[in-house]
């Protein structure tokens, strides 16, 4: 499974590590993805995967 949001498309990025001695190597970083149950207009539920800021954007407009 893809590590993406599924309503905001978020996904990995990519940057560096970056040591002390400003040595720097390839690293990712991971959106912070939840699997949460959400109902839908015809009554069924689903779960999805969605990101953790798109969780708290859900909740402050329901």
């Amino acid at each position: 499974m893809a590590k993406r949001c599924m309503l905001s498309g978020k996904g990995p990025m990519t940057g560096n590590n970056v040591s002390h001695a400003k040595n720097r190597t390839k690293r990712r970083f991971l959106p912070n993805l939840r699997s949460v149950r959400i109902q839908l207009e015809d009554g069924t539920s689903r779960k999805i995967k969605i990101s953790a800021a798109e969780l708290r954007t859900l909740k402050k407009n329901s």
